[in-house]
C-alpha cells in the first residue's frame, strides 16, 4: 500500500487548526467557575489566571484550586490567603515569583501579565486570616 504524501502547508495548516480548536476548548473550561464580573475590568486578568496560573495557584474569585492544596513540588502559594499589590504581582510574573520559587518567567507577557498582576492585586487575600501578636487572644470578649 501507497503511503499519502502530504505537503509542508497543508501540515502546518492542520497542526494551527488543531491547536487553534484546543485553545478555545480549554478556555471555554475554566471561564465558568471564575466568579468576577464580565464587566469588571480585571476580568480578563481572572480569565488569563485562570488558565495559566491555576495549575499551581488558588485563588476563589478565578475558580481555580492550585496545587498547593495537593501538597505536590509545583505548589504555588494560596493567593486566598495572602495580599499580593500590582508590584509584587507583576514582579513574581516576570522574574518567575522571588527566590527559591519555580514558577515559569514571564508565564504571561506584556498587557496579558499587567492584566494579571491587576487582578491579583485586587482579589488576592480575599479569605487572608491575620495572626494575633504575642500576648493577643485569639477570642473576641
Amino acid at each position: 500500500m501507497g503511503r499519502r504524501k502530504y505537503d509542508a502547508a497543508a501540515l502546518r495548516a492542520l497542526a494551527i487548526t488543531a491547536v487553534a480548536a484546543a485553545s478555545l476548548f480549554l478556555g471555554a473550561c475554566g471561564s465558568e467557575k471564575i466568579s468576577v464580573s464580565k464587566s469588571d475590568p480585571t476580568y480578563r486578568g481572572a480569565l488569563l489566571f485562570s488558565q495559566r496560573c491555576g495549575g499551581c495557584h488558588t485563588m476563589t474569585p478565578a475558580g481555580t484550586q492550585g496545587s498547593d492544596a495537593r501538597n505536590v513540588r509545583t505548589e504555588g502559594p494560596n493567593l486566598d490567603q495572602r495580599t499580593e499589590s500590582y508590584g509584587q504581582a507583576l514582579f513574581a510574573i516576570r522574574n518567575g515569583g522571588f527566590s527559591g520559587s519555580i514558577m515559569p518567567q514571564n508565564i504571561v507577557t506584556g498587557r496579558e501579565a499587567n492584566a494579571v498582576a491587576a487582578f491579583v492585586a485586587k482579589y488576592a487575600g480575599t479569605q487572608e486570616v491575620s495572626s494575633p501578636a504575642p500576648g493577643q487572644s485569639t477570642t473576641t470578649p
